[in-house]
């Protein structure tokens, strides 16, 4: 196994108590934990070290906490979602699960007395939640059709469990990467379209062709925080597939002994790669790798613009289909969990997809199954072909379940948009991000319109605010976009975004009468 980290004591309360006890020393608590109740745990075990087993104490919800899952590649088979349906169910109103922005789940209403049967019924079921929080890596994602795609490039799901299974142990716990300085994303791209948004990602793995041989480049130190946000840049490096982990773990092992512990707003990789020198920090992960690195390819493979998969296409094998279904701002309660296990088994092969826009994907449907499939109730709901605001909207968790959210997100999204697609028509679907703090869950830079939510003053009073971005883009030559206006009060919201998709994106006001009629 990989050397572990040595504590680092003269940094920041999170490095101290990181050096007094490792993150998964708790995961032997567990049952510990369950008998004597949340509120008379040790607080920084409740509310630190348990989110190094994917497990979140949320003041907003005091009892009721928030599980984090791992699903490589957001892959889910039926029975697997069925296990989770039946834990959410348990809690009532207070159960429910969110598809997150890097393709996974978050489960929410979890009572720590159930903890250890939960991490039984996950292990039992194929899955983990372990080093899902805190100073860990985040999900793996990758393309969503992976093996799907007649025009994928590479099939992704293999790479993205092997790089998941280095850095947990097979997803049992490795010490040697539960101390980094702070969170780390990886994304593995397979298609033409950067499904997985590569440049916000820590280590982003692009395809590209270097002297008729398939592989990738490499980007490095994508990240958002509330003090900075970058686009990853190139490492000037190109790997085959089969090197892929051997290069994240070199990676990962610079980062966890050379990267800045001092100040957490300072301590993400592209911090680092300014300190060293992007030349000086390839170097030294060369030199962990024991080799040299191969010069990236000259030009890479992401051709197209982000495609959302909502809809029906048809795969690569002969007489199948993939369904692409919208989730509402990736919300799903515990009769939406069964239906769509059920529907994956009766139409499908058994297999949901998640996608890092919130949505679900059936897989492997007989084209003679797809007509029938399309009656079923739920895709009423969670509609093949959804209008273009609602299609393209995106929302972190918000107020609701999140302490650190400023405002309120996913209800109030959901609702501002049905008001405004009301209101106008549009040619295309806007993309339309919030997110509720400065942590940018919600991705705000990426989108059309991202909103990040704030609190602003307004005739005396503190209300829920949002700051608007705009220019973001997705897909070849994505860039992140920028603060237009600052502090605009929730509620003076709608007309602002009005004019906006009138002004930039050529949406058309309805008449009066065709709206009412």
């Amino acid at each position: 196994m990989t050397q572990t980290a040595e504590p680092q004591t003269s940094g920041n309360k999170f490095e101290k108590f990181k050096a007094e006890k490792d993150g998964l020393a708790v995961k032997s608590e567990l049952d510990r934990f369950a008998a004597i109740g949340w509120e008379a745990m040790d607080e920084t075990d409740r509310d630190h070290r348990l989110k190094w087993l994917g497990i979140f104490f949320r003041p907003v919800t005091p009892g009721k906490f928030m599980m984090r899952l791992r699903l490589p590649n957001g892959i889910i088979t039926s029975n697997q979602m069925q296990v989770l349906g039946e834990i959410v169910q348990r809690y009532g109103e207070d159960g429910s699960a969110d598809i997150t922005t890097r393709q996974n789940l978050q489960l929410r209403g979890i009572r720590i007395e159930d903890v250890p049967d939960i991490f039984r019924r996950l292990k039992d079921a194929g899955m983990t939640s372990i080093q899902s929080g805190m100073d860990n890596v985040r999900n793996i994602t990758g393309s969503p059709v992976a093996g799907l795609d007649g025009d994928e490039l590479y099939d992704t799901r293999e790479l993205c469990r092997q790089v998941q299974d280095m850095i947990t142990n097979g997803g049992e716990g490795n010490p040697a990467f539960t101390n980094l300085p702070r969170k780390f994303n990886i994304a593995i791209a397979g298609c033409r379209d950067n499904s997985v948004h590569a440049e916000i990602n820590d280590i982003a793995f692009i395809p590209a062709y270097k002297d008729g041989t398939f592989g990738f480049n490499v980007l490095v130190g994508g990240f958002f925080s509330a003090k900075r946000c970058e686009a990853a840049i190139p490492l000037n490096a190109w790997v085959p597939p089969s090197e892929v982990v051997d290069l994240c773990q070199a990676i990962l092992i610079v980062y966890r002994d050379r990267g800045l512990r001092a100040n957490r707003q300072k301590s993400r990789l592209m911090w680092l790669i300014d300190e060293l020198g992007l030349d000086q920090f390839r170097s030294a992960v060369e030199k962990q790798l024991d080799r040299t690195l191969a010069t990236a390819a000259p030009k890479d493979e992401i051709l197209w613009e982000k495609r959302d998969r909502i809809g029906i296409y048809a795969q690569k094998q002969p007489g199948l289909k993939y369904i692409g279904l919208h989730i509402p701002v990736g919300r799903l309660h515990a009769p939406d969990m069964f239906d769509l296990a059920r529907i994956a088994d009766v139409y499908g092969s058994s297999e949901i997809r998640l996608t890092v826009e919130q949505n679900a994907i059936i897989s492997n449907v007989p084209e003679s199954r797809v007509e029938t499939l399309l009656q079923e109730p739920l895709l009423q709901r969670f509609s093949t072909a959804p209008a273009p605001l609602t299609r393209a909207l995106v929302s972190c968790t918000g107020a609701q379940f999140c302490n650190f959210a400023l405002i309120e997100t996913k209800n109030r999204a959901v609702e501002m948009i049905k008001e405004l697609e009301a209101e106008l028509s549009f040619s295309k679907p806007v993309r339309i991000h919030w997110t509720g703090c400065p942590n940018s869950c919600g991705q705000p830079q990426v989108a059309d319109i991202g909103l990040l939510g704030t609190k602003v003053r307004k005739n005396g009073k503190t209300l829920e605010g949002v700051d608007i971005y705009m220019g973001g883009t997705v897909g070849k030559d994505a860039h992140l976009g920028s603060c237009v206006q600052k502090s605009i009060p929730c509620e003076d919201l709608k007309p602002i975004l009005r004019q906006l998709l009138i002004e930039h994106f050529h949406a058309q006001p309805i008449p009066v009468l065709m709206a009412n009629s």
